[in-house]
């Protein structure tokens, strides 16, 4: 083979592997974007770039090539079933780490720090403090779990059940699954909350009784220290026993994530 033709060939080749690579990127890419700790605006896009391609480079190398893409409909169909499925798998896990968002809020409540929010680097709003806390426990049990490589493998396997290109049957299971695992994380974060909430609540009533009993004591001045005592006490307690339901919790996301490929 002439150097020509050789040097053509492997421009070919190296095109081919470009275009499976970016094909690969379409579902990573939406599904990191999704999510909370990887994809939210804390993380420049260039990292996020960076990761999507690579991630999707090393998945390429161990699927089939996707089908020829062409400038016609169903390139552009095949585009958008892609962007669907990777945001789908990505907003079941956010939804999951919203689950501790709920819980901090409620907690906030109890505690007298509804008003103490910071800026949230994920979203760009601000959140009660300890909702940031439940947001980062979250985080961190998802990591040391290594639900970063399960995430990989969720996504390694969607292209087994549902290639590139293949067309969504069941229209109807795809968009319910959704709306089905939100009340599992709303169930869960509202459980994670119920202990401190009642404790908190006890605590008010008992402040209340009080203030009642005795006219100069304020109920302002001594609730809200014993409640912000209390409830910091219940939640190193309750930090103790978070790995367990949090871990549950991003079982089922992922259960759910995998029933949205079929």
């Amino acid at each position: 083979m002439d150097p020509v033709t050789l040097t053509t060939a492997q421009g070919l080749n190296l095109f081919g592997m470009l275009a499976s690579v970016l094909w690969y990127a379409l579902r990573i890419g939406a599904a990191i974007q999704a999510l909370p700790m990887v994809g939210g605006r804390g993380i420049p896009a260039r990292s996020r770039l960076v990761l999507t391609i690579a991630i999707a480079a090393a998945l390429s190398q161990m699927l089939p090539a996707p089908p020829p893409a062409g400038v016609n409909a169903a390139t552009f169909l095949a585009v958008g079933r892609e962007f669907a499925m990777g945001i789908a798998i990505g907003l079941m896990l956010r939804i999951a780490f919203e689950a501790g968002e709920v819980a901090g809020q409620l907690v906030s409540q109890g505690m007298g720090l509804a008003s103490a929010t910071l800026a949230n680097p994920t979203s760009g709003e601000s959140s009660p403090v300890v909702a940031q806390w439940f947001f980062l426990s979250f985080g961190l049990v998802f990591f040391a779990s290594d639900g970063h490589l399960a995430l990989i493998q969720l996504l390694f396997d969607s292209y087994g059940s549902m290639p590139v290109g293949a067309p969504i049957h069941d229209w109807g299971a795809f968009v319910s699954s959704v709306p089905q695992f939100f009340g599992v994380a709303l169930r869960t974060g509202l459980l994670l909350a119920l202990p401190v909430m009642m404790a908190l609540l006890a605590v008010n009533v008992a402040v209340g009784v009080l203030s009642r009993a005795a006219q100069q004591l304020s109920p302002m001045s001594l609730g809200f220290p014993i409640a912000l005592l209390v409830g910091l006490v219940l939640l190193m307690s309750l930090a103790r026993e978070l790995q367990g339901p949090v871990q549950r919790l991003f079982g089922e996301a992922f259960q759910a994530a995998r029933a949205l490929t079929g």
